[in-house]
């Protein structure tokens, strides 16, 4: 009579069982895949699956955790450029402590501005740049020598004018240099840049004139010379142009707003600078997109405003270099805040063409680059494993061995001549 209690609890204990394994599924269920949420790959019966970071839009969020690091082809972005290896691997054997100099070319309203603060300030050195408070440049010195790794309008100023553009920069940077620091070795630039979307620059570049800014200081230098009135004339009379509207400002023939980024990253002097008379129109078009497309691939490294952390793991795989904090990825601007009709978005756009042929061939190459380098990450991490693996095994191995083999181990190798050891060492 005993025992049936003893039976009723154990079956108890039994129905208890699968209630409790049931309830524990349904709470890990809702935590893995919350209502509402449509990212749960269990779901719709799809199966858990690795995710590339290319398979998605960007996300400020983007970490660039490991994933998928056994996969040894991931899916192959479609290209519509035929780019070779050697355009995709830009990797660089930066020698800060040597004579190497990273020159940066800041267009306007590219992004430059917080690109540049984070290359004196948020680089993790050995000798970090000494940015004072008050000043606007920091001094960027080489480890114990007193001399700059780093031209940017935050370490150097602009020393080759405002805002120097491609034809400014190559010519003017090694004289600069030599001036400033006496130097018996050649040095070896690296040029870098950023670029934006064609549309959302220039409305920032309107937004900016319409509050006062002019750059008119810029000297615009080409074959020894800036340009005439005659050859480029000022869009405004007076001091500046604040409060124009968008139709005025996109009415100027002569605005350097048009086009900026084409003409900022191409040899000026294979068109005859800035004398529009020394050849048609389209040949100078063809000219200037395809010496921007060039210079701009052959460039050190360039980023895009549109993928902040792209970027940053780009340039930290160029250079060998790390960033302290995260890059952000901010996309309320004031161009993003413009409400544009369709007529004036692609007016826009038709004054900017050479622009949005650029900017499709860059964010094309960019994203290249970074699958690129995401899939040689993988695979160097891959070997690192299976090194490890291989030693760990080494190690197993030799701890099993007996006392008559380690002991005969021993025997033979004090009993080889020095030849073969000097071979194994």
């Amino acid at each position: 009579m005993k025992t049936k209690p003893i039976m009723d609890d154990k079956s108890g204990k039994l129905i208890l069982v699968p209630i409790l394994a049931v309830l524990f599924v349904t709470i890990g269920y809702q935590y893995i895949c919350p209502a509402g949420g449509h990212s749960c790959p269990l779901k719709n019966g799809d199966a858990p699956r690795g995710v590339s970071l290319l398979s998605v839009g960007y996300q400020d969020g983007d970490d660039f955790a490991d994933q998928d690091l056994e996969d040894d082809s991931p899916a192959k972005l479609p290209s519509q450029f035929n780019f070779t290896q050697r355009d995709l691997d830009r990797r660089v054997e930066f020698n800060m402590k040597g004579d190497d100099v990273i020159v940066f070319l800041h267009i306007q309203k590219t992004g430059g501005t917080t690109f540049g603060r984070h290359l004196v300030r948020n680089i993790r050195l050995e000798q970090p740049c000494d940015c004072k408070a008050g000043q606007k440049k920091c001094t960027c010195h080489r480890p114990g020598k007193d001399e700059s790794w780093l031209f940017s309008r935050f370490s150097t100023g602009w020393s080759c004018g405002l805002h120097a553009d491609w034809t400014e920069l190559t010519n003017c940077v090694p004289v600069i240099m030599d001036k400033k620091e006496v130097q018996r070795n050649k040095r070896n630039f690296y040029y870098i840049t950023m670029l934006r979307d064609p549309v959302s620059r220039y409305l920032s570049e309107w937004k900016h004139v319409q509050r006062g800014a002019t750059w008119k200081t810029a000297l615009h230098m080409c074959d020894g010379r800036s340009p005439t009135q005659d050859e480029l004339p000022t869009c405004y009379d007076g001091e500046d142009w604040s409060g124009v509207t968008l139709s005025d400002f996109m009415r100027c023939s002569s605005n350097l707003a048009n086009n900026r980024q084409v003409r900022m990253l191409s040899d000026l002097s294979l068109v005859g600078c800035y004398n529009l008379s020394s050849m048609n129109e389209s040949q100078r078009d063809h000219i200037l997109l395809s010496s921007a497309m060039n210079n701009l691939k052959n460039m050190a490294f360039y980023g895009l405003t549109e993928f902040q952390r792209k970027t940053q793991y780009l340039f930290e795989r160029t250079f060998s270099l790390r960033f302290i904090s995260p890059f952000t990825q901010i996309n309320s601007t004031r161009a993003a805040n413009v409400d544009l009709s369709e007529p004036v978005r692609r007016r826009i756009e038709e004054l900017n063409f050479l622009d949005v042929q650029l900017y499709e061939y860059a964010k094309d190459l960019f994203l290249q680059r970074f699958q690129f380098s995401r899939q040689r990450e993988r695979r160097e991490v891959r070997l690192k494993r299976r090194e490890e693996r291989r030693w760990i095994r080494e190690r197993q191995q030799a701890g099993r061995q007996s006392p008559a083999q380690k002991d005969n181990t021993d025997f033979v190798g004090t009993t080889e001549d020095y030849t073969s050891q000097v071979a194994r060492w």
